[in-house]
């Protein structure tokens, strides 16, 4: 068993579609009602369908009350780090402390270009986020001295002058798969975000990227422990149950409960754009909450 100790979180991982136009913020709105601590978005801009992230993440902000809002994950290559991060505190500043930072190192590289985006390599593109997130926690810093500078190969501030610090210490969760990556989440991020439907071995995935991610927090000195586990998941509410994550209710709770106190995740964001799977997994939540409770106080 792996265990991290972390208060559990669970959201939704809305679509951004931009046809019906409200579509993405009802979810949202659903999801603040049912009692989800998440409404996460994808963040692909060349996608003509999807709304702009940071415009609808903002959009929602202001019509939701206790949920937190987080890109599913934030696509880097086109995004300055240093406007991120004052966008990030921003926004964070707005709605009262509730945004997080998932971001990641990109992906989609022929889109990416064609939107004047530069392409990388893979290990550039890693390279290319661990300045970003030193970037913008220097941005965040406000109580550093001096003005900013940092002298990357990829991003460079010269004396940026520092600020808005945010209202909370915001989280920066990494979009992360690979060895190379996940080693740099545990260096430099504070949480990990992947989706559970690109591990082909299931959630027996998760101890090997784990492993790698502890790996990176010791070398660097951080306890594994301060690095959140989060995962994308999907699934289907059915009276019977005919595989992982697609059954009732109650297979869902035993379900995410072992995946929690097996492999340390300690956030579920369902893949939901409908009123009823929002419901229904708020209610799920309750169970699993209740029962790794249960197990950690044994």
């Amino acid at each position: 068993m792996t265990d991290y100790g972390h208060d559990l979180l669970f959201g939704t991982f809305i679509t951004p579609t931009n046809s019906p136009p409200m579509h993405a913020v009802d979810m949202a709105v659903a999801a603040d009602r049912a009692g989800l601590d998440l409404a996460t978005f994808q963040d692909h801009p060349y996608q003509p369908s999807f709304h702009d992230t940071w415009t609808l993440m903002s959009f929602v902000a202001a019509r939701t009350e206790q949920i937190r809002i987080s890109a599913n994950v934030l696509n880097l290559p086109l995004r300055q780090p240093a406007v991120i991060a004052r966008s990030a505190a921003s926004l964070d500043l707005l709605s009262g402390g509730r945004f997080e930072l998932g971001i990641g190192a990109g992906g989609f590289w022929d889109a990416i270009v064609a939107m004047g985006g530069n392409r990388l390599t893979p290990g550039q593109s890693i390279e290319a986020l661990e300045e970003a997130i030193e970037i913008i926690r220097g941005m965040w810093a406000t109580d550093a001295p001096g003005r900013l500078v940092v002298d990357g190969s990829y991003y460079r501030v010269d004396g940026a002058k520092r600020g808005p610090a945010p209202a909370h210490d915001i989280s920066i969760w990494v979009g992360a798969y690979k060895p190379r990556i996940l080693r740099m989440t545990g260096r430099a991020g504070d949480g990990w975000l992947p989706s559970l439907g690109y591990l082909p071995g299931g959630p027996s995935d998760l101890a090997a990227m784990n492993a790698h991610i502890d790996e990176g927090a010791t070398r660097a000195g951080r306890d594994p422990r301060a690095i959140r586990r989060l995962l994308n998941i999907t699934g289907q509410f059915s009276a019977s149950s005919r595989g992982l994550l697609v059954g009732p209710p109650e297979q869902w709770v035993e379900e995410l409960t072992g995946i929690a106190l097996d492999y340390g995740i300690s956030g579920f964001i369902l893949a939901a754009d409908d009123e009823a799977s929002i419901q229904l997994f708020a209610a799920v939540a309750a169970g699993v909450r209740e029962r790794v409770a249960k197990e950690r106080a044994a």
